[in-house]
């Protein structure tokens, strides 16, 4: 099963939310929270694998929850589920450590399948929001250095993380231990001038090294 907590301050999103997630056979709420310090109480409690999380909550908002929910469930994915595609939080949500993005408008089916994908290791991102990463990262993201940097084993762990494999995928696909995978992780992340895997994901696909349907 894969353990959902639900922090949002509108109770009737909370309540459809529940309602939907708990007709999935392999999908349990395990709690709810109405703020971000319930939030993070809720996280430590009930050790989520999923937390889909509200940006605009009163008493402590999810932006500033995030670090705090990632120190309380350091396993958690966290999926940030708002109303605003708009708002610029959006990159310092992801940069917090966001596994996705969403909006509310989204489809339930695709939701069910954004936890999933979150729980498998991979990043869900909402159309609208994957083209503002995409913008972000063209008229500014990766400045810090060239593919050419990187070494053939390094290339290739980033095809693999924008086919959205995990560190456990990549290290079984390349018959190598995880902690080595990290380590290539962080190196192309430093060469790269990148700030996480889903930059990485997008500078990979601006530069061709993957396809866009990758």
């Amino acid at each position: 099963m894969i353990r959902v907590l639900i922090a949002d301050d509108h109770a009737v999103v909370r309540q459809g939310l529940r309602t939907f997630l708990d007709l999935q056979d392999d999908v349990e709420v395990v709690g709810e929270a109405v703020d971000g310090e319930e939030a993070i109480a809720a996280a430590r409690e009930h050790a989520p694998d999923v937390i889909l999380l509200d940006l605009v909550m009163p008493v402590l908002d999810g932006v500033a929850a995030l670090p705090r929910l990632r120190e309380a469930a350091p396993a958690a994915r966290v999926i940030v589920l708002t109303s605003f595609g708009a708002d610029e939080r959006l990159f310092t949500a992801l940069r917090g450590g966001a596994t996705g993005y969403l909006l509310k408008d989204v489809e339930p089916a695709e939701l069910v399948r954004a936890i999933r994908t979150a729980h498998a290791g991979q990043s869900p991102l909402s159309p609208a929001i994957a083209a503002r990463l995409v913008d972000e990262l063209a008229h500014g993201g990766g400045r810090g250095g060239s593919v050419d940097e990187l070494t053939p084993r390094e290339l290739e762990v980033l095809r693999l993380i924008a086919r959205g494999r995990s560190n456990k995928r990549i290290a079984l696909e390349l018959g190598v231990a995880e902690k080595t995978v990290k380590t290539h992780v962080s190196h192309v992340l430093a060469k790269l001038g990148l700030s996480d895997r889903t930059q990485a994901a997008l500078y990979a696909v601006r530069e061709g090294i993957v396809g866009p349907g990758s």
